[in-house]
């Protein structure tokens, strides 16, 4: 057994490595994966053995996608009870987003706030996002030399007053100025004028609400995106894509060099407009679920690469505020507890392995944020896993979810992959929908 340090050894018949899934027994010192050996490696003395069978042991997840809205909004969620559904789904490690928090987080004040707010607070290992909006240029630098993972900026409107949008100058501002530290730009990529032109009923009608966004919106907006970062040399990602009309655009994008990289989200990927009720704002988001046949195009480019990760987009509000006007309703889908199950639940229908569940939602959103010792099972990473029985089923239920509120898209649903424990450097930290004592840190980039 490698390391005199090993105190910790975990053994599965299904271990998913970035060389593929085999037997191993995983040797843990100091929180860290010290390494990975045959599978009847015998633990050393002294160390604890947990040995999970045939159900799967998977790097923790990796989300980089969270609206957490604490402080200020912590009704809607907060930074205790994101954390713990969290761990609950398998993900070990979540980055906040800037907004829907008040303060938002534009200036190094106000991210220091939020980070005195989570500490306490963090079932997982937390990061932060800063946010680009029209009056903080100055501002960005500072933040991104106070550790935020990069900026995130709305090209229409937020949807709260305190996070305007950037007009296409100040997004070339402010894009100039991420560029020139070398930072990352991650961008709502939907277009205000093409919102403006596209009719707007009010209503329960889903097909009235997707026709108010239709696809041209989001294609427009990442077009401008990918000039902007072709001409500036810029890395910029697209948030929660679901228009696979844009995948063309933005694979001729990679291939002539742009550094663009992209996301997509469980709801995009598992849901449909064909099933949404009238009236049933759980399903509502921005941009919206669209068809099947955009689902399957969706998935094509995750297949070959030209999108990279699937993140949760995790947007809470409280019930009231889920209007069945779908013109009113605040719009964001709930799903950080739920996101690897419904995945995985699609993916093995398509033919897909937790191989490529693990790179999308671990390792890819890991490298998107720079996050050097997440997203993998290997020497030199932090023991941070989630062990997965992916032939179990559940249902669910509402009422067991850890999200402070419980509406969710995915109420009712059956799903395969029930996560039965996590692991952060080590500590479980998750048992069977059981939590233990707040152990997360409170991440900043590599500097």
């Amino acid at each position: 057994m490698s390391g005199p340090d090993v105190n910790l050894v975990l053994r599965s018949t299904r271990v998913v490595t970035p060389e593929g899934t085999r037997p191993a027994a995983v040797a843990v010192a100091g929180g860290t994966i010290d390494a990975v050996l045959p599978y009847d490696t015998e633990a050393p003395a002294g160390a604890r053995l947990e040995d999970f069978g045939d159900d799967v042991l998977l790097p923790g997840l990796v989300d980089t996608h969270v609206h957490v809205n604490d402080p200020g909004r912590t009704e809607w969620e907060g930074f205790w009870t994101a954390t713990r559904a969290a761990a609950a789904g398998g993900i070990t490690t979540l980055l906040d987003m800037p907004l829907n928090s008040l303060p938002p987080t534009t200036t190094v004040g106000n991210l220091h706030t939020k980070q005195q707010v989570a500490a306490p607070k963090a079932h997982v290992d937390t990061g932060f996002w800063g946010g680009a909006i029209p009056s903080n240029v100055k501002d960005l630098r500072p933040l991104y030399e106070a550790g935020v993972f990069g900026f995130k900026c709305f090209l229409s409107p937020s949807g709260v007053e305190e996070f305007p949008e950037l007009d296409q100058e100040q997004l070339a501002r402010s894009m100039a100025e991420i560029a020139g530290f070398g930072g990352l730009l991650i961008v709502h990529a939907e277009d205000p004028h093409h919102l403006a032109d596209a009719p707007q009923r009010p209503g329960p009608a889903y097909a009235d609400f997707l026709a108010s966004r239709p696809r041209d919106v989001e294609n427009t907006a990442i077009e401008g995106l990918i000039a902007h970062a072709k001409r500036l040399n810029a890395r910029v990602h697209v948030l929660h894509l679901s228009s696979s009309d844009a995948l063309p655009l933005i694979a001729a994008a990679k291939r002539e060099g742009v550094r663009v990289t992209v996301e997509s989200c469980p709801h995009f990927l598992t849901l449909t407009a064909e099933e949404v009720p009238d009236g049933a704002t759980e399903f509502k988001c921005c941009p919206p679920i669209r068809e099947a046949a955009n689902q399957d195009a969706l998935w094509a480019g995750l297949a070959d690469g030209t999108i990279d990760c699937i993140v949760s987009d995790h947007s809470p509000c409280t019930t009231d505020l889920k209007t069945p006007d779908f013109a009113s309703a605040w719009g964001g889908i709930s799903s950080l507890q739920l996101g690897l199950p419904a995945i995985w639940t699609e993916a093995r229908r398509r033919g897909h392995s937790l191989d490529d569940v693990a790179r999308w939602m671990s390792a890819a959103p890991a490298a998107l944020a720079g996050l050097t010792r997440k997203g993998a099972i290997e020497a030199g990473r932090d023991a941070d896993f989630a062990v997965l029985a992916p032939d179990a089923t559940f249902t669910v239920d509402p009422a067991e979810l850890f999200h402070r509120n419980q509406v969710t898209a995915y109420a009712g649903k059956t799903l395969h992959g029930v996560v039965r424990s996590s692991w952060l450097r080590g500590v479980r930290i998750a048992s069977d929908g059981v939590l233990a004592e707040p152990t997360g840190r409170l991440l900043e980039r590599d500097h």
